[in-house]
């Protein structure tokens, strides 16, 4: 890379493929080409640079000027204004919402400011499907040291010392799972990678896998290593395609290279990966389920113990560990355990992964060091809510955690606190919600989710679960009575103490969390039969506000069922019984002539 002058590196990340920025690098390339500048200027495609709300971007080294939201047609202008002329181009320029300034520097960008990326170290700073990127950035350094220096029981002391936990949800110690599974006999031993990422609106594993899956690949190696494990299985959702392309290319490669196979480095170890596909069940997080799907079984889970550290796959020790968990070992072996566990709190070491999404101003993918607060990633990372309005909740853990509110905006991110505010850290994912958001059809959209995704072995998930939708169905009908909540509590907690696995066990969590912090709410619609968020169909009617309407029959015509009557210049009258409660008079009114009552 160093005979090069500029580099221009063009996200091609799943999000940003998606609004065009493939067609974006092929017409970066012919205008470098075009311009004869191939020798001075290289376009590279690397993974996600995060800040999804404001892609496609494309970020110009060695200046580090950060373009976003760039179309294909703007490849003529960086081109010949940033490679010829040496100047930016203005409009690409990211502009403060807040202070109303461009800033040219993603370092100097609130999105970025408090972020510290270990897991996401290469991310839209290497192209992923070539190794040689991936070795100039320390890569197999890790590998290479621990087959040369180091025992097994002396690397994972240093997992261990490292204070890594699982960052798919559990938050196992990882080097103790690691400990457990070296001192367990077995013929074949295996390292399976769980990369069948499940939550509404997550999408870290993805994201690391595409934009650098040899940090993947080159920690499974050390954990098989570390374990005895000559065999390495990566399970990855279907759905994932880019991912898959990207690791099959890796695998590739470093069997090319002399990283996988047989003999690695002429150290005598010996481990190979494979690809195993899923179908998309969200119950396959669970490692049981994962480990019986990969066998050809039905995903479903089973009662521990024994763990799969003792038996696994085929029935033979096995370790599994997700994506993320992966992608922050070879720093730890790189940068020394100590280092890695002066970031974070007491008991939740590093840094974690996040999908912030919602009604939030920067939707993107973030890191940031265990112990920041909700306020700092919401308000200085998230750049507050969107069109201003007012801060109402936020969702971590995805189905299985809880809704936490403005009272718990100061509390510190990490495994344990988010337990004691009655959510979870979950793989990742963190929604936030605003003021127009119904939390009683939050509860029930999660719920929904849980019932469909539900693998129907045990009946406290498989019945309860049903049971509890169609309890919140009728709240959001208005059809329901208040001691209707006490049976809604009881029976979550039923559901919580008897589920076989942890996708039952946490999914009441939506449903008390919010019955906990918006209890007012839940009264309101069993009650008064009225949701105070004007969201559940039900329970709302749109009426005309006769001092306001002029007549002008936008409603009428817009209505898809003609329910609205009334001559031009009159007031206008709406048939409730007629009404969807589509909401397109409200829309349409540009007299403030619609009220939802």
């Amino acid at each position: 890379m160093a005979k090069y002058k500029m580099h221009m590196l063009v996200c091609g990340g799943t999000g940003c493929r998606a609004s065009a920025s493939d067609m974006l690098y092929e017409n970066l390339k012919k205008e470098v080409q075009d311009n004869n500048l191939e020798d001075d200027v290289q376009v590279v495609t690397t993974g996600c640079f995060g800040f999804c709300e404001k892609g496609p971007i494309v970020k110009v080294i060695p200046d580090n000027t950060f373009y976003v939201s760039v179309e294909p047609d703007d490849a003529k202008d960086i081109v010949a204004e940033h490679a010829i002329k040496g100047r930016s181009v203005k409009r690409l320029l990211y502009t403060d919402p807040a202070k109303k300034e461009q800033i040219p520097d993603s370092k100097h960008m609130g999105f970025y400011k408090k972020q510290i990326r270990i897991a996401l170290r290469n991310c839209g700073l290497i192209d992923p499907e070539n190794i040689e990127e991936y070795l100039a950035a320390d890569g197999y350094e890790a590998l290479g040291k621990v087959l040369a220096e180091m025992k097994p029981e002396e690397a994972i002391q240093e997992v261990i010392d490292s204070g890594l936990r699982g960052r798919g949800g559990g938050g196992f110690p990882t080097g103790i799972k690691w400990q457990i599974a070296s001192k367990v006999d077995g013929a074949q031993k295996y390292v399976v990678c769980n990369a069948d990422e499940g939550d509404p609106g997550a999408f870290m594993d993805r994201s690391i896998l595409e934009g650098d899956p040899h940090s993947v690949l080159e920690s499974m190696a050390i954990n098989g290593y570390c374990i005895g494990a000559t065999k390495g299985l990566i399970y990855i959702r279907a759905e994932y395609p880019l991912a898959i392309k990207r690791l099959k290319i890796a695998i590739k490669q470093a069997r090319e290279f002399g990283l996988l196979g047989k003999d690695i480095l002429g150290s005598g170890f010996d481990f190979d990966v494979e690809i195993r596909y899923g179908a998309g069940a969200f119950v396959c997080g669970e490692e049981t389920a994962l480990i019986h799907s990969m066998e050809g079984d039905r995903g479903e889970p089973t009662f521990k113990p024994p763990f799969p550290a003792q038996s696994g796959y085929l029935g033979m020790p096995t370790n599994v560990n997700n994506v993320e968990s992966y992608a922050n070992i070879p720093v730890i072996f790189n940068k020394g355990a100590k280092w890695f566990a002066s970031i974070g709190t007491e008991k939740s070491k590093g840094t974690k992964v996040f999908a912030l999404a919602g009604k939030i101003n920067n939707v993107g993918l973030i890191e940031v060091p265990m112990g920041i607060t909700l306020r700092e990633v919401i308000y200085e990372i998230g750049g507050g809510i969107k069109d201003g309005k007012k801060f109402k909740a936020v969702q971590t853990g995805g189905p299985s955690g809880g809704c936490l509110t403005e009272k718990h905006l100061d509390t510190p991110i990490d495994f344990d606190n988010l337990i004691a505010a009655g959510s979870m850290m979950g793989s990742g994912g963190m929604i936030v919600m605003d003021e127009d958001d119904c939390m009683v059809s939050v509860a029930k959209f999660y719920l929904d989710f849980t019932v469909e995704e539900s693998c129907g072995k045990c009946s406290p998930c498989r019945v309860g679960n049903k049971r509890l939708y169609e309890q919140l169905e009728l709240i959001t009908q208005g059809k329901a009575k208040k001691e209707d909540l006490d049976k809604l509590r009881n029976l979550s907690n039923v559901i919580r103490d008897t589920s076989l696995c942890g996708l039952g066990q946490t999914s009441p969590n939506p449903v008390l969390s919010t019955m906990d912090n918006f209890h007012e709410e839940y009264l309101a619609h069993v009650t008064d039969k009225q949701c105070p968020s004007g969201v559940c169909k039900d329970l709302i009617r749109y009426e005309v506000i006769a001092e306001n309407c002029v007549g002008c029959t936008a409603c009428a015509r817009n209505c898809p069922v003609n329910c609205i009557s009334g001559e031009r210049k009159q007031v206008h009258e709406i048939d409730q019984a007629l009404c969807i409660k589509c909401g397109a008079c409200l829309e349409k009114c540009k007299f403030n002539a619609i009220a939802v009552i």
